[in-house]
Order: C-alpha cells, then sequence, then structure tokens
C-alpha cells in the first residue's frame, strides 16, 4: 500500500511540474505574441496626436496611384488616419488580429504580416483610382482576416480551421467593405488587402505548426509496417488444397523451361 501510495505521489508531481511548464511557456508566449501589435499600434497612435496636437496633415504620405511620389505610401500610408475615429475602428481588429497569427501561426507570422502589409500597398498603388490618396490600415487589417480564414481553408488542421470560424463570426460584416461606390472610404484597400491575403495563406500553407501536426502513435505505425517474411504464405488459408498444387507445378514447369531454354538462347545469341 505504501509504494502505491509513493509511486502516485511521483506521477502527480511529475504531472504537475509538467503541466506548469507548459502553462509558463504559453504565458511567455502569448506576451511575446502581444509585444510587437502593442508597439506597433502605439507608434500608430502617436502619430495620429501628433497630428491632432500640432495640426500638421500627414496625408500626403498616403498611397496616391500609378504616381512616382506616391510609391512612398506603400511604406506609410498605413501609419496615417484621417482621425482618431479611423484610427479606432482599425486599431482593435489591427491588434486581434496580429496577436492572433503571432500566437497560432508563429512560424510564418512575420513573414505574412509583412508581405501582407507591403503587397497590399503595391496593389492599391497599381489599381486603385487615380488622384486619391489612400490612407490608414484597413487594407492590412483586411489582408489579415483573409489571411487567418483561408489559411483554415487551405491546411484544415483543426486549429486553422477554428481560427477561421472565430475570424468568421467577429469580423464577416467587414467583407461589405470591399464593395465599390462607397464614399471616403477606399474600397479597394479592403479589396485588395483581401486578395493579398488569401495569397499570402496560399504561400505559407504548407508552413505547418507543431500543435497543427497530428502525431503518429505506435499502433498507427504497426498498420503500415510489413514483416520481412513469413512462416506460411499471406494467402495460406485462401486458396483450396487443388489451388495451391496446380500453382506448384506451374511454378515446377516454370523454372524447368528457363533452365532448359538458357543455353539454347546463349549459343543463339553468340552464333
Amino acid at each position: 500500500m505504501a509504494a502505491q501510495l509513493l509511486y502516485a505521489w511521483r506521477v502527480f508531481k511529475a504531472t504537475y511540474f509538467r503541466l506548469m511548464e507548459t502553462i509558463n511557456a504559453q504565458k511567455q508566449k502569448l506576451l511575446s505574441s502581444v509585444s510587437f501589435p502593442l508597439r506597433f499600434l502605439a507608434f500608430i497612435w502617436l502619430i495620429q496626436v501628433f497630428q491632432w496636437l500640432s495640426g500638421y496633415d500627414l496625408g500626403f504620405l498616403g498611397l496616391l496611384p500609378r504616381e512616382i511620389s506616391g510609391l512612398k505610401g506603400i511604406l506609410f500610408a498605413p501609419l496615417v488616419h484621417a482621425d482618431f475615429e479611423h484610427l479606432l475602428s482599425n486599431s482593435v481588429p489591427l491588434f486581434v488580429l496580429s496577436v492572433i497569427i503571432l500566437f497560432f501561426y508563429r512560424r510564418t507570422a512575420i513573414s505574412a504580416f509583412t508581405m501582407i502589409y507591403f503587397l497590399t500597398g503595391l496593389s492599391v498603388w497599381i489599381f486603385a483610382r487615380e488622384n486619391v490618396f489612400h490612407i490608414g490600415a484597413s487594407g492590412v487589417v483586411y489582408g489579415l482576416v483573409s489571411y487567418v480564414f483561408w489559411m483554415g481553408v487551405f491546411r484544415r488542421s483543426i486549429q486553422a480551421v477554428i481560427l477561421a470560424l472565430i475570424v468568421t463570426i467577429l469580423y464577416s460584416g467587414m467583407f461589405l467593405g470591399v464593395l465599390p461606390g462607397q464614399e471616403g472610404i477606399s474600397w479597394e484597400s479592403h479589396l485588395m488587402g483581401g486578395l493579398v491575403g488569401i495569397f499570402t495563406a496560399y504561400w505559407f500553407k504548407g508552413d505547418y505548426e507543431a500543435a497543427e501536426i497530428k502525431p503518429v502513435y505506435s499502433w498507427e505505425k504497426e498498420q503500415y509496417q510489413q514483416p520481412e517474411s513469413f512462416f506460411l504464405p499471406p494467402d495460406t488459408f485462401e486458396k483450396t488444397r487443388r489451388q495451391r498444387q496446380i500453382e506448384a507445378q506451374q511454378r515446377r514447369q516454370i523454372d524447368w523451361t528457363s533452365d532448359d531454354t538458357s543455353p539454347s538462347e546463349d549459343r543463339f545469341w553468340r552464333s
């Protein structure tokens, strides 16, 4: 009895420490996933506060399609907003989606974010309306929404599908933003961001996270392992005695024929 209690205590202790290690690792992962979005948003808010305090309009840093001077907007347009309401509407989804991809898609998060950021700006510069400055981070937000959703479509892992469903529930209303004819709204940025998000998800669809890879257990491996040799043929009990006798006779005839014809074939080819 004492030995059993001691064994149970050791199992509980090992399980407890393993659980605490997992919790601490996930906590550190969450903190690091929150760090970048917070700093990025703080920088954008500082820019908006500067505009508000100084009265200086930074709209000229936006994207001006098909103008060489407008190329700078590929880098600066997502950082500039028209007012605090515009900034606030982008801040919450930008933060939530950035944390999601950094926590759950850690291997590809920075590369995916960078691709969405710059390709969205470039595509807006190529295809959007002329003579209009396009500003704001909404294109990046739409790219992130599209990326998380289509990752679920392309990968079809449990984690990716659940995240796609969550994003669909939270931000399904945003898809109306890609429709043209909305006054004062850069629907082109929304549309281009969504398309770039699909492309980015397809680009990184094969870079699975460790949590998405299904473990193969020992009993599953045994199903695919065939023994190198059998004591009896595998179909011993599937054939009648008469069928086995016929096959044995056929094999003997083949062996006799091959032994008999090989010398003549050898003489034939040497003549």
